[in-house]
């Protein structure tokens, strides 16, 4: 299967429309994609999506809104998502099971890929444990080879499960790797952590960085900076 080239996917999480579209126009000429997800969709709905997809037409975007439901519901929520929007990439959550990500899959129109949601990178061996897991490394592995056994194209994992996943799971699955933080940058919420060479070098396909870049002073510069040190 073939890759976007797009390497960063910048998450627009933003509390304005106007400031979302804004940092669109100032960073996908830079060669990255867009992420939208739960603040961005509950805040401004489809027409949010459909503005963002005005200010840059040509941007790749990733929607994640991890869909996480009887297999009816979630395939017909990626059927009009995929259908109506052609985004390169949407979500649902791995662990709702075989049947609901096949129907997902069968759901899901070309072009967009769908990718299955492994553990959420806030979450660590004690939180897994909490909700009556094991632990982190082996839920991840299980759930990504469950995913490709249904279709999917890739998963959304944390950078530290990259390796494992790129043997277990064959050097064109797509991982979406979130929790990037470059050099000297907070954490903020994220646990399973990691900087943009690191992942990459690692095997990751895609990067989803969000504060890093749109918090920054200056986000179009906070961007070529990150783009820098992924392409030596």
């Amino acid at each position: 299967m073939k890759t976007l080239t797009t390497p960063v996917f910048c998450a627009i999480d933003t509390a304005s429309l106007e400031h979302a579209c804004a940092l669109a126009e100032a960073l996908v000429p830079l060669g990255l994609g867009l992420k939208v997800g739960m603040e961005f969709v509950n805040a401004f709905g489809p027409q949010g999506i459909e503005k963002l997809c005005e200010a840059s037409p040509d941007a790749p975007l990733f929607i994640d809104l991890k869909f996480h439901d009887i297999p009816n519901t979630v395939a017909a929520a990626v059927r009009t998502l995929s259908s109506y929007f052609k985004p390169a990439y949407i979500n649902v959550h791995a662990s709702g099971g075989r049947a609901m990500m096949e129907a997902a899959k069968t759901a899901c129109a070309a072009p967009t890929r769908l990718l299955g949601v492994t553990v959420l990178t806030s979450m660590d061996d004690a939180a897994l444990r909490d909700v009556g897991q094991h632990d982190v490394a082996s839920q991840v592995e299980r759930l990504a080879l469950l995913a490709g056994d249904c279709g999917l194209d890739g998963v959304v994992c944390s950078a530290h499960e990259i390796k494992t996943l790129r043997t277990a799971c064959g050097k064109d699955f797509v991982l979406m790797v979130p929790g990037i933080r470059p050099a000297g940058a907070a954490a903020d919420d994220q646990v399973r952590v990691m900087t943009p060479p690191q992942a990459m070098k690692a095997g990751a396909t895609h990067l989803v960085i969000g504060r890093p870049i749109t918090q920054a002073d200056d986000p179009a510069q906070a961007a070529r900076d990150i783009l820098k040190t992924i392409s030596n």
